[in-house]
């Protein structure tokens, strides 16, 4: 892979791992598996039957804690960790093929500070929407969450290209609601 698809490609993942960190490691054990997409050793392991067994069922109890509300924020704190060590292993494996120790170190780093921004930035947000909704927003939001992760990992792993368009929606969608909800306060101050 050239260093600009590996970029792409290890953001992508680690971005998704920020928002749900067992899907894309589930998605890119599958792909490993079936021999769509290689990752070097250790990372090749998340093709093995007991990662994807294993990954499986943390999938399962993740897809079901984030759609509960308060639930939602425990699990948040409790992903702090894990979520940053799936971006940081995704980005790592994503980086195999270049074979100097430097890379693999500065694909780890990126990993880890990719996922963990993007998770902070979901912890964030999280609660904000629970207390506006009266709970109400919480499946449907993880809901979308998990789909973008799912959508980013597919893509990040099988076309970087559409990967770089999907995280700079993100990005786009990120800046909306951050100026609407800033608005939204700025009109509640000025109110009488």
């Amino acid at each position: 892979m050239e260093a600009g698809t590996i970029l792409v490609t290890g953001i992508g993942l680690a971005v998704a791992a920020g928002l749900n960190a067992y899907i894309p490691l589930l998605i890119a054990g599958l792909l490993i598996r079936f021999d769509v997409v290689s990752f070097g050793a250790p990372y090749d392991l998340l093709g093995s039957t007991p990662a994807l067994v294993i990954l499986g069922v943390l999938l399962a109890v993740e897809l079901l804690a984030d759609k509960i509300p308060a639930v939602d924020s425990v699990n948040d704190v409790v992903q702090t960790v894990i979520r940053p060590a799936s971006g940081a292993v995704l980005f790592a494996g994503a980086a195999t093929g270049v074979d100097e120790q430097w890379s693999q170190a500065l694909a780890l780093i990126l990993g880890l500070v990719t996922a963990a921004s993007v998770h902070a930035t979901k912890a964030t947000v999280r609660p904000v929407v629970n207390v506006a909704t009266a709970g109400a927003g919480a499946p449907v939001v993880s809901t979308v969450e998990d789909g973008f992760s799912l959508g980013l990992s597919l893509t990040a792993l099988l076309a970087p290209v559409l990967a770089l368009l999907l995280m700079v929606a993100l990005v786009v969608w990120l800046v909306v609601f951050l100026r609407r909800r800033a608005a939204r306060r700025a009109t509640r101050a000025s109110a009488p």
